[in-house]
């Protein structure tokens, strides 16, 4: 997640940072996501950044111990991931169904089977937002501690 930070403080996507270092997009977003890659990655990466390369071999970004990425640090970029995922989601629902609204009406304008399709992709997509927003209260992180401090029987 030290990646995702430094690149986030200098307003690079993922995109512009694989190109700077002539590494690929997705070998950014495992660097991004805490998983290992090889020296030369680092290397390149810790190069473009201007940093020493050990400080990316750090394996837990999460870690007391590492001053770089603090805890709260860490959710708030896994919870940003969430977010874009859920933006992502909802372009593909918007383009597609789109699309396929389009050729329903060319197709077989006296039968909308397009709603079939737009209403039952269209529940999962509310429901991802929901639970990336918060506003389903049996899915969140207070309902899950509550729910393992009951089977303890004790407060975490």
């Amino acid at each position: 997640m030290l990646v995702q930070k430094l690149r986030l403080q200098r307003g690079w996507s993922q995109e512009q940072l694989a190109e700077l270092t002539g590494l690929s997009t997705r070998t950014i977003q495992r660097l991004e996501r805490g998983q290992s890659a090889s020296a030369e990655s680092l290397k390149a990466v810790a190069s473009v950044f201007e940093i020493d390369f050990s400080t990316l071999r750090e394996t837990k970004m999460d870690d007391p111990a590492n001053p770089n990425v603090r805890a709260d640090e860490a959710l708030a970029l896994a919870h940003v991931r969430k977010i874009k995922a859920f933006y992502i989601h909802l372009t593909q629902y918007v383009v597609i169904v789109g699309a396929l609204a389009i050729l329903n009406l060319f197709t077989m304008p006296s039968y909308p089977w397009i709603l079939w399709v737009a209403g039952g992709w269209g529940v999962g997509v509310v429901a991802h937002g929901l639970r990336v927003f918060n506003r389903v209260p049996f899915l969140n992180g207070a309902w899950e501690r509550q729910q393992v401090e009951k089977y303890l029987g004790r407060e975490l």
